[in-house]
C-alpha cells in the first residue's frame, strides 16, 4: 500500500480549502479561525494552520492532501507540513492585485522543496479575471527559467482539480502514464 503527500499553497483565497474539499474523499479536516487581520476583506475566516484531505487512488493507494495556510505570519507550518511531500500545488487567484508577484513569492517560499520535488500551477478566479492569461503565466515563469504545468481550474471543480494533481504526478513520473 503506498502513501503519499502533496502539498497545496498560495495566497490567502485562492481556493485551497475548497480544491482539497473537491477531491478528498473523506469530510476536510480544518483550522480556520475568523479573519482578523486585511484578510477579513477578502473572506471572514482563514486557515491558521492546515486542512487535510484524502484521495483514494484504488488498491489501497492514497494521497493525504494538506493545504497550508496563505498568510506569511504561519509560515512556519509551510516548513513542517512540507516534510515527507512529494510535490506541492499553487493556487493562484487571478482577480488579486498582482498574482505575478504571488507565483514569484510561493516559488522561492518554497524554492528548496520543489528542488527536490515538483509543482504545478492551477489559476483560480478566471472567470473574474481574464488577465493575466495563461499564456502570460508561462512567460512569466520561463523568464525565471522554470518550465512547470499551468492550469486554469476551477477549485470547486473535481475534474479541474484532479486534472491538476496528475499533470504533478506525471512530472513527478512520467512514466505514469504508460502503465
Amino acid at each position: 500500500m503506498s502513501q503519499y503527500k502533496i502539498i497545496f499553497t498560495g495566497p490567502v483565497g485562492a481556493g485551497k480549502t475548497t480544491a482539497i474539499t473537491s477531491i478528498s474523499d473523506v469530510p476536510l479536516i480544518k483550522t480556520d479561525e475568523a479573519a482578523s487581520d486585511m484578510t477579513k476583506n477578502r473572506k471572514s475566516e482563514t486557515t491558521v494552520a492546515m486542512d487535510y484531505g484524502i484521495m483514494n487512488l484504488g488498491e489501497g493507494e492514497k494521497i493525504h492532501l494538506y493545504g497550508t495556510p496563505g498568510q506569511e505570519r504561519f509560515d512556519f507550518m509551510w516548513d513542517i507540513l512540507t516534510v515527507g511531500g512529494i510535490g506541492l500545488v499553487l493556487l493562484l487567484d487571478n482577480s488579486r492585485a498582482d498574482p505575478f508577484k504571488d507565483m514569484k513569492f510561493f516559488l522561492n517560499s518554497f524554492s528548496g522543496f520543489i528542488e527536490e520535488t515538483s509543482v504545478a500551477i492551477g489559476v483560480t478566479q478566471m472567470d473574474i479575471s481574464t488577465s493575466p492569461t495563461i499564456d502570460e503565466y508561462h512567460q512569466n515563469l520561463q523568464k525565471l527559467g522554470i518550465k512547470v504545468p499551468v492550469f486554469e481550474v476551477d477549485a470547486r471543480e473535481k475534474k479541474d482539480i484532479s486534472t491538476l494533481v496528475q499533470a504533478l504526478m506525471f512530472s513527478l513520473d512520467p512514466g505514469l502514464d504508460e502503465e
